[in-house]
């Protein structure tokens, strides 16, 4: 991959040999600084000091950082959902498909990972857009997809309007710079042969920022991550966990973006250095009017930062839903056992609940099941399930679910209901109903 693609896109190492663009090729998912499918956390053994250093909390503006989290966090979640106009970003039946490939001398695909299997999905101007879902469900190489490191095998992306799905170097080049990207293991994306003001030039420079304005600007973002623009003549080593991700934040605000697809940004950190990140994401998000697509596997993080929330399994969405819905209101049984994994605060309370456990693994990818792709692991599968895939059905308030059983919603909620354009192609056209399966 060029270095200008992975700095226009403010992750993933910069060549210590040249930093000019080398190439104008299409980028390869292997060259990506972290794996194209990777979803499992991190542990950051550095991250837990972060915040009590006073190279961090000294500057202006760390006061907001250092409030409680459980009230800036709840603060947050009630604020209201942005209303809906400009579209931003447009998903319609995207699929991203790898070949398994065999032969020594001969190479030749016997077979495919399903990886993102029929997506479609629209995020508006100034909305933060959570994803969830297992490990290898198809989330981080969703959002890859989106800004073009990995390519997609159907469908397309529309930025603006503008079609992007099989866009060139030079057509992508201006796209890049209002699509950013914060990567999940933070110490991966940083180049370390490099100090971290070498890194942060790199996306200036591209943006055009005249070289003596460099350092200025740099500084700038710095104090505005809440880190002491002090310290960046040091490598990235010498920052704990914490650190490094507001420096790939930074990095990534250095291109004046209006989207930033953050890959569990906050997961390989400290629970209480996580708070200070979201805040910041969200004070970031206020003043300058940012749209954000927020992966995670912890359903209580995008709680608090999401507008709607996207649930995925196995390459298919099985439910979207304005945030507080989901939350009360779970239409898909595989979101229920997601909400059921949460732990509460009050041991009595978390014992005495009656949870939807889901057993077994997810299905082979490369061999996905007939049908619905969870009823295999479903309490309320039924003949249908196994064989007709269920479209998305939209209920009232905007809430898509994915299922020929769905629960807490009523016969006249199903009535009312109607398929949704964002089906997927190859769904039936079978109505849902709410009598329990196996009767």
């Amino acid at each position: 991959m060029s270095d200008e693609s992975v700095a226009g896109l403010g992750g993933g190492w910069e060549s210590p040999e040249k930093e000019a663009p080398a190439s104008a090729g299409e980028e390869s998912p292997q060259e990506t600084p972290a794996s194209a499918g990777a979803e499992s956390p991190r542990e950051d053994p550095a991250g837990a000091g972060e915040e009590s250093s006073q190279e961090t909390v000294a500057r202006a503006g760390e006061e907001r950082l250092a409030e409680p989290a459980e009230e800036r966090l709840e603060d947050r979640r009630s604020e209201p959902a942005p209303a809906e106009g400009e579209r931003l970003l447009e998903i319609d039946h995207l699929k991203v498909l790898f070949p398994i490939k065999s032969g020594v001398v001969i190479s030749r695909a016997t077979g495919h990972v399903h990886a993102v299997d029929d997506v479609s999905f629209a995020l508006h101007k100034g909305e933060t857009l959570g994803i969830v879902g297992e490990s290898g469900c198809g989330k981080t190489t969703l959002i890859r997809t989106l800004v073009r490191l990995i390519p997609s095998t159907g469908g397309s992306i529309r930025f603006r309007g503008d079609d992007i799905t099989t866009a060139g170097h030079r057509q992508l080049a201006p796209i890049r710079r209002e699509m950013q990207m914060v990567f999940q293991d933070p110490q991966a994306s940083l180049n370390p042969r490099k100090r971290v003001s070498q890194i942060m030039a790199t996306p200036l420079r591209k943006r055009g920022v005249a070289r003596h304005e460099i350092e200025a600007e740099s500084r700038r973002l710095f104090e505005r991550v809440g880190l002491s623009p002090e310290h960046l003549n040091r490598y990235p080593h010498e920052f704990s966990g914490g650190q490094r991700q507001r420096i790939g934040i930074a990095r990534a605000l250095a291109m004046n973006p209006h989207l930033i697809l953050l890959d569990e940004p906050v997961s390989a950190l400290d629970v209480s250095i996580q708070a200070q990140v979201i805040n910041l994401l969200g004070d970031l998000q206020q003043d300058l009017g940012l749209s954000y697509i927020f992966v995670a596997h912890d359903l209580s993080v995008v709680r608090h930062v999401s507008d709607r929330i996207v649930v995925m399994y196995l390459g298919k969405l099985m439910e979207i839903s304005p945030a507080a819905e989901l939350y009360s209101k779970p239409i898909h049984p595989y979101t229920s056992a997601l909400l059921g994994a949460i732990p509460l605060p009050d041991p009595r309370e978390n014992r005495a609940r009656v949870r939807q456990l889901v057993t077994g693994e997810p299905p082979n990818p490369i061999n996905p099941p007939s049908g619905c792709r969870f009823h295999a692991r479903c309490p309320r599968a039924s003949e249908i399930c196994h064989t007709v895939e269920p479209p998305l059905t939209e209920y009232a308030g905007g809430h898509l679910a994915a299922c020929h059983h769905p629960q807490h919603v009523t016969t006249e909620e199903i009535a009312a209901a109607r398929r949704s354009a964002a089906s997927p192609l190859s769904a039936g056209d079978h109505q849902a109903t709410v009598a329990e399966p196996g009767s």
